[in-house]
């Protein structure tokens, strides 16, 4: 299972089921009956919460009821309710539904989720990883797993880092991009394929504004706009008019002036340009280039509806993006509910993202759930609820169509969803972290899966 979260073995496993699901992408038309925006109940701080979603379209219900209603056959020792419950066998519930105070320690200014792995930023500019190792990624010169943060070696000052499958990659204060990890693409932009346990500097003396690291390709954007990117092209999604691999940054095609790009977790980029144009190019085989087609690009086609984006970000079979109102809006595959219209339907171009909340952000994780942040600091979720990473203190197996609140009452400045995890860094620069943790990968110590948000450990 470890392996499967690298970039190059994940893809190929993934994409027999990409491929499966290819043919529930349908073009943009009426939905069906939307879910309803989600709700919450008031709990009393005397009563025990038991967080709680229901099945089908009825949405989300926060239900409080007195410790003494709990019944006794469904009690654990460690805080967690779970068992048959009645009528209800694809539920676990959570009675943490109280946020837990951050310890003292790491101040983040940005955590980036993908894989097995999260890594941050604090507000120093030191780059910190934890979770799976097995190439690298960590970038502690081992690749020994960590349950807690780690330093990434090279006393190097960043601005972000981004992680991707089995490595990861960052951008100084100075612009200079560096990446570390499993490198059997290309994707570290070295000019070779040796992973690295620490990082190295990309080549091509380019001055970076931003990176994204994906599945097994990178890219970047400079501070005059020009995109490039590098590694693995199998589809075309290095935008460069070409499916030849590159070990070294390539030129994005197009001559187009970008404010921020988005690897994908498989075979897909887009990004938005500074006059809020969306593009993107590679696989499409379930519409995630939004163009209105399942045609694979080598070079950026525009997303239609001639919506104006603020940010966009790259699933795996998905695409989501926030306009500059605020309004959330996805495209790409369906399956299990990943783009938030109420409907289980592949779409070819962008749909509108149920609930009527005003966005700040959104990310498309590399599996398939996304998240967001409002104006107001709260987090949502949608889509694939396996491992609890929809932060909403419970595992369901059906598809969650719409967003659904992440408890805990905490305030995040943004959301970073990986394949089946999920962080986020509050607006006082405490890291939470949800969903499966088999390898470290929410940094609270353990290697236990949480149903809502736990505190990043120092």
């Amino acid at each position: 299972m470890r392996r499967l979260y690298s970039g190059t073995i994940f893809a190929t496993a993934a994409i027999a089921l990409l491929a499966a699901c290819a043919d529930q992408a349908a073009p943009v038309g009426p939905a069906r009956e939307p879910a309803p925006t989600p709700r919450l109940s008031a709990a009393a701080a005397s009563l025990t919460n038991i967080c709680h979603k229901t099945a089908g379209t009825k949405g989300y219900l926060l239900i409080a009821v007195a410790q003494s209603a709990v019944p006794a056959h469904l009690a654990h020792g460690d805080g967690f309710v779970g068992g048959p419950v009645p009528n209800q066998p694809d539920m676990v519930f959570d009675t943490h539904c109280a946020p837990v105070p951050a310890t003292s320690g790491l101040t983040f200014a940005m955590v980036s989720a993908e894989g097995g792995h999260t890594c941050g930023v604090t507000t120093g500019g030191a780059a910190y990883c934890w979770g799976f190792n097995s190439f690298g990624e960590l970038g502690d010169g081992t690749v020994s797993p960590r349950t807690s943060p780690v330093a990434v070696q090279g006393g190097l000052t960043f601005a972000a880092v981004s992680a991707g499958g089995g490595y990861t990659c960052g951008v100084t204060t100075s612009g200079a991009a560096y990446c570390w990890g499993e490198n059997d693409n290309g994707q570290l932009g070295d000019g070779t394929t040796t992973g690295r346990t620490t990082p190295v500097l990309v080549l091509g003396g380019l001055t970076f504004a931003a990176v994204s690291a994906g599945g097994a390709h990178t890219c970047g954007v400079t501070a005059a706009g020009a995109a490039h990117c590098w590694g693995s092209n199998l589809f075309g999604e290095l935008g460069d008019g070409t499916t030849t691999v590159r070990t070294s940054p390539a030129a994005v095609l197009g001559g187009l002036a970008f404010h921020a790009v988005s690897a994908s977790a498989l075979y897909h980029t887009c990004g938005v340009t500074a006059g809020g144009a969306a593009y993107c190019w590679g696989y499409n085989n379930g519409g995630q280039l939004g163009d209105g087609t399942m045609t694979d690009r080598t070079s950026p086609v525009p997303v239609s509806g001639g919506l104006t984006f603020a940010a966009v970000s790259a699933g795996g079979g998905h695409t989501c993006g926030v306009t500059t109102g605020g309004v959330a809006y996805c495209w790409g595959l369906n399956i299990l509910g990943q783009l938030g219209d109420g409907t289980t339907i592949g779409r070819t171009s962008p749909v509108h993202v149920t609930g009527g909340l005003s966005f700040a952000a959104v990310s498309a994780s590399g599996g398939f759930h996304t998240c967001g942040v409002t104006t107001g600091g709260a987090a949502y979720c949608w889509g694939n609820d396996d491992h609890g990473q929809l932060g909403d203190g419970a595992t369901i197996t059906i598809p969650v169509v719409g967003p659904g609140a992440v408890l805990g009452g905490l305030t995040f400045a943004a959301v970073s969803g990986a394949y089946y995890h999920t962080c986020g860094v509050t607006t006082a620069g405490a890291a939470y972290c949800w969903g499966r943790n088999d390898g470290g990968q929410l940094g609270d110590g353990s290697t236990t899966d949480r149903l809502t948000p736990v505190p990043v450990v120092p």
